[in-house]
């Protein structure tokens, strides 16, 4: 039993000394779909040293029924897998504004949660895009229709590198 949790222990301490090599900026384009709309978002990386950096994607998503605009912010922690693949995780919060097509409702929504992803960055083979596929669960603390709610997106982003 004791060599099950030195061995993860092991494992922990490995994962956390690979650090990925951050980009100072990078900006593009956020595609993003879920069970509740699809949208896009503009979305900007700004590097914090060798691992860590912050996101913020300002975008809009819709669906039959509704529109929403909003902006997310994200603090990433990021780990190098191999040459130019990384994998980030970080929490997360965002705000909105929400407008019913049928009810002619709008409001607030408020959200806190985080990211999880994986990203590729081809500054290693000479061209500054960075590509990414990512999950952004998300707990809805203020809503439009002023109840808890949990969601998730998932998204495909590619950025200019700078």
């Amino acid at each position: 039993m004791k060599l099950k949790y030195i061995l993860f222990a092991a494992f922990f301490t490995l994962i956390l000394s690979l650090n990925a090599q951050v980009n100072p900026h990078a900006i593009g384009l956020r595609l993003n779909g879920d069970g509740r709309g699809n949208g896009a978002e503009i979305s900007y990386q700004h590097g914090f040293g060798d691992a860590n950096r912050l996101e913020i994607d300002l975008g809009a998503r819709t669906h039959r029924h509704w529109r929403h605009f909003g902006i997310f912010a994200a603090y990433h922690w990021v780990w190098n897998l191999t040459a130019g693949l990384n994998w980030y995780v970080g929490p997360g919060a965002a705000i909105g504004s929400y407008q019913s097509r049928d009810y002619y409702d709008d409001g607030l929504t408020l959200a806190i949660g985080g990211q999880i992803g994986l990203e590729y960055d081809f500054n290693s083979a000479g061209a500054p895009i960075l590509i990414s596929l990512d999950a952004r669960p998300l707990w809805e603390v203020w809503d439009y229709y002023e109840y808890n709610s949990f969601g998730y997106g998932a998204a495909f982003s590619v950025r200019f590198t700078f």
